[in-house]
Parts: C-alpha cells; sequence; structure tokens
C-alpha cells in the first residue's frame, strides 16, 4: 500500500468532525447570493467554534477568525460577484498559513554526512519514525545511518537494530544501552563512522523521557553540540492535543528545534496540534506519520492537508501516488485497447485494478477525490472483500472469456461461478458492471485524463479518422475544433484537454460533483 494513501487515512480520521463542521457552515454560504456582514459575523462565529471543537489554540483560532473576517468584510465592501465563494477561499489560504505555507525539504549538508537529531518526549515514536526516516530517505537515492544514542529506555538499541533490520537500512550502536554507554560520546563516533564508510545522512535517535525535565533537556543540548546537526527534529504524539504545543516550545527553548514531525496521525486526535503547533512555534511541519508500517511516513504539505480539511480533495497527491504504483507500459497498451474499442478485456481490468489496490484501500483513494466528503459514509462501507470475489471470479475464467466477454453463456458462466466459489447471478453483475464500466472508460479514454496513469490525452494522430457522409450535395459539418472563426474572433483551440482543469468527466459523474464539491 502506498505511504501517501497511509497518510491520507490519517489525516481523514484526524480531521473527520472538523471537516463535517466546516462543510456544513459552507453549504449555508453557498445558499445566499449576498453576504451582509451580519452573516459574515455569524460564518466567523461558526468556524470560530469549529476550530476550538478541534483543539486548537486560543491564540491561533482569534488571529485566523480576525483575518478572514477582515478580508471577508473587504470583499463584502469591494461587490464582489460571489462573496460566499471568496470566504472558502479566504479559509483555505489561512488554513495554508497557519500549518506553514510550504512544505520544507530537508536541509542537506554541503559537505556529506547531514546530520538530523530526533528530539522528544518518550513515547512520541522517535525511534520509530527514525527507520521511516531512514527508508523514506533510502528511496530518495540517500545512504542513511541510523545512530542507537537512546541508551537510557530498555530494549531501546535492539528496537532500533530491528527497525533498520526492516528498512534495510544500516544501524550504528556500539553500546547496548539499559542504562550502560554515553550516548553524546556514541552520537560523536557516528559522525566519524559515517565519514569512514560513505554515509551521507545520519539520524541520530535520542532518548526522552515521560515529560520535560532538566535532565532530558541537557542531554539533548549535549548530544547537539557535539555532532552539530543540519536538521533538529522535534518529534511529537498528535494525539496529546494542545500539550504537544507546550512540549514543542519547551524543547525550543530549551534546545533549539528547526522542524516538526507528527505522528499517530491515525489515533483518535481532533487535530489541533497539527493546526496550532507551526503557527506557535514558527517553525514547520516537515513530516507526517500514521500507522506503525514503515512507508507510513511522507512529507507535509500544508497545501493540500487545508485542502483535504475543505472537503476539496487532493489530486496531487492522488497522482503522485499513481506514478509510483502504475506501470507505465501496461497502463499504455491498456490505454490503446480503450482507443480502440472493444478490445479492453476482463484481464486488462484486473491487471489496472491490482495496480490500483497497491496505493492502497478503495475508501482511502476515493477520500481523496474532490467532493468526497459528501459520500463519506458511502466510501466509508466499501468492502475490500467484495473486489477479492472479483478477482476470484476473473481468474476461474479462460483467457479467452477475460478477452471477450460476449461468448460466456450460460454454462459458462455456471462453470465460472462453481470455479470461484459464488453464485451465478453475482458473475453476471461482474459481467454487467464491466460493460458499462468499459463504456464510461472509453468515453474518458476519448478526452483523456492528464496526470492520471492508464488515460490518453486525446486521439492520437494514428487513430480512426471518423465518417464522413456521402449525401450528394451536402458536405460533412466541420468538427467544432476545425470551424473558420467569425471576423473579429480568435480561431479555436484543438479540444484536446492539457490540464485537469480541462478534463470533463461524463455527464452523470460531472453533475455529481458539481452539485457537492466546494466551490471559490
Amino acid at each position: 500500500m502506498g505511504a501517501i494513501t497511509h497518510i491520507c487515512e490519517g489525516y481523514n480520521q484526524v480531521f473527520d468532525t472538523l471537516q463535517d463542521r466546516l462543510s456544513s457552515v459552507f453549504k449555508g454560504l453557498r445558499a445566499k447570493g449576498r453576504l451582509t456582514e451580519a452573516d459574515i459575523d455569524a460564518t466567523m462565529r461558526e468556524i470560530r467554534i469549529a476550530l476550538l471543537e478541534a483543539d486548537v489554540n486560543l491564540g491561533v483560532v482569534k488571529e485566523f477568525v480576525a483575518s478572514v473576517k477582515a478580508r471577508a468584510l473587504d470583499a463584502e465592501l469591494s461587490k464582489v460577484l460571489n462573496p460566499s465563494q471568496q470566504i472558502v477561499k479566504f479559509v483555505d489560504e489561512e488554513l495554508v498559513s497557519i500549518l506553514g505555507g510550504e512544505a520544507r525539504a530537508i536541509r542537506h549538508a554541503k559537505r556529506p554526512p547531514t546530520v538530523i537529531m530526533l528530539a522528544g518526549l518518550q513515547g512520541a515514536g522517535k525511534t520509530t519514525l527514525a527507520g521511516k526516516l531512514g527508508l523514506w530517505l533510502k528511496e530518495n537515492k540517500r545512504t542513511p545511518l541510523l545512530v542507537a544514542a537512546d541508551l537510557q529506555r530498555p530494549n531501546a538499541v535492539t528496537q532500533l537494530q530491528i527497525v533498520g533490520e526492516r528498512a534495510g537500512v544500516h544501524v550504528f550502536a556500539p553500546e547496548p544501552g539499559n542504562g550502560v554507554g554515553d550516548p553524546v560520546d556514541v552520537a560523536r563516533r557516528a559522525i566519524a563512522h559515517a565519514e569512514h564508510k560513505l554515509y551521507d545522512v545520519v539520524i541520530v535517535d535520542t532518548a526522552g523521557r515521560l515529560g520535560v525535565d532538566q535532565e532530558l533537556m541537557q542531554q539533548a543540548a549535549d548530544i547537539k553540540a557535539a555532532v552539530n546537526p543540519d536538521e533538529t527534529l522535534f518529534v511529537v504524539d498528535a494525539m496529546i492535543g494542545q500539550d504537544a504545543v507546550n512540549t514543542a516550545k519547551a524543547f525550543d527553548e530549551g534546545v533549539g528545534v528547526d522542524g516538526v514531525v507528527l505522528t499517530k496521525l491515525d489515533g483518535d486526535a481532533r487535530g489541533g496540534a497539527a493546526l496550532s503547533i507551526a503557527r506557535v512555534l514558527g517553525k514547520p511541519i516537515m513530516f507526517a506519520s500514521n500507522g506503525e508500517n514503515l512507508n507510513d511516513f511522507d512529507m507535509f504539505h500544508p497545501d493540500r492537508m487545508a485542502s483535504r480539511i475543505l472537503g476539496m480533495g487532493d489530486m496531487l497527491t492522488l497522482i503522485e501516488q499513481a506514478e509510483k504504483t502504475f506501470d507505465a507500459e501496461q497502463s499504455r497498451a491498456a490505454a490503446e485497447k480503450l482507443m480502440g474499442r472493444n478490445k479492453f478485456g476482463l484481464q486488462d481490468f484486473l491487471s489496472q485494478m491490482q495496480q490500483l489496490r497497491k496505493m492502497g484501500p478503495m475508501s482511502k483513494i476515493l477520500g481523496m477525490l474532490p467532493g468526497a466528503g459528501q459520500f463519506k459514509q458511502a466510501i466509508n462501507e466499501i468492502d475490500e472483500k467484495e473486489i477479492d470475489r472479483i478477482e476470484a471470479i476473473i481468474y476461474s475464467m479462460t483467457p479467452a472469456e477475460r478477452d471477450d466477454v460476449s461468448i460466456l453463456n450460460g454454462s459458462r458462466r455456471a462453470r465460472i461461478a462453481r470455479g470461484a466459489g459464488v453464485q451465478v447471478s453475482e458473475v453476471n453483475k461482474l459481467v454487467n458492471r464491466f460493460v458499462e464500466a468499459r463504456k464510461m472508460m472509453e468515453a474518458m479514454a476519448g478526452g483523456g485524463m492528464p496526470g492520471l496513469p492508464g488515460m490518453g490525452a486525446g486521439r492520437r494522430a494514428g487513430s480512426k479518422k471518423p465518417v464522413t457522409s456521402k449525401r450528394k450535395g451536402k458536405k460533412p459539418a466541420p468538427r467544432p475544433a476545425q470551424r473558420r472563426p467569425q471576423p473579429g474572433q480568435q480561431p479555436a483551440a484543438p479540444q484536446i484537454p492539457q490540464t485537469m482543469d480541462d478534463f470533463q468527466l461524463p455527464p452523470e459523474l460531472q453533475k455529481m460533483f458539481d452539485e457537492n464539491k466546494p466551490k471559490f
């Protein structure tokens, strides 16, 4: 399963309540043609309540509401055509701002190794995060080294060694831990070891405490002074709410931090820590972690999180994950079959579906689409076992049957049902759904969906030309893209979508999304 999809799953769990409250507020706004100052005040009051219920820091809430209100009043006074859409836009921009503005990458040293120090309380997930970060760096063509500088917590060294082995990342652990060894000396020796063995990134896992105390701060400060890290990342549990903000401030004052890593986004949290910590601390959230799997980790993108909180989906993340997961050659072949009509078979459908499943659970993938919040219950009720049954039915078919479903008569369908352990009605249902889905996919392939693998970008030069009329005395009407411009008009551009904004869904789907997605 894809790391990005797991992170998005965590976002959904943390911000469900906030997303629902804001969606309700904006739905009421869209029903109004113009907004009065009283409407704006009422809206700001609802937004304020929604943020406070999400456990956002009070100071951040006051600043957020004041900024949005001022911009909304300016929009109303300037007679903006649709001020309600403007408010949604202002909320989105302010959310991005309090979340840090832009994603920030690791600052690598000009001369390797780059040293990254992890700090935080015990139980925040530093050791597991060290492995996740190591794996992420390895996938990004780096050669990381994990350093076991937590010599206090029982079995911390052993845990890091196990995590490093799972991630395929080397671990420097010269001391057994469990109270034995000097963490400052271990960190210093690790830098020399990395230089000698040509590791270009060193990740130092430090000890934590159940609470902030002088001994913890002094040890962290001593390690930092010894290794002079390029990045000091504060690792914080997203589930502890406002305590996360207070702890982050204490570490920043006592040690100094360059960025924040949020962990346990899959927990039962209200999201206030994530919406508060960047603004209060003045330091960016650089990474987000969700779950115990090593690939449940990715860079933090403030704009994408804001978009998901407002129910506008996350197409960029979806496209990035698709590009990592889908086999380009296989997808191209499937697209060409769709362009040729009636050649796309169940085997091709199965291959594409299996690649899609590699991105993560179907419910989470659909949750990244714009307007998905309106169908949250239906999406969450998607049964992954149903997909397993589909695979079983297709595997019970012969290659010829997968290529051409029209040959599936009654006896063939009965045999397939027995082989898959299902009823004949389920085989019939799959075939009928596939035929309908193929029609829709052919329509989408003809118009193109740039950016997503497996979707064409309009007809290719080698495809068949449209059949022209041969009736005497009449000339075929030119296609819209070929019509001559009227005087004073610019020539029409070819009808091929160039961006996601140009992409047109089938009418039924487009109507559904138009009715439910938030608009600026």
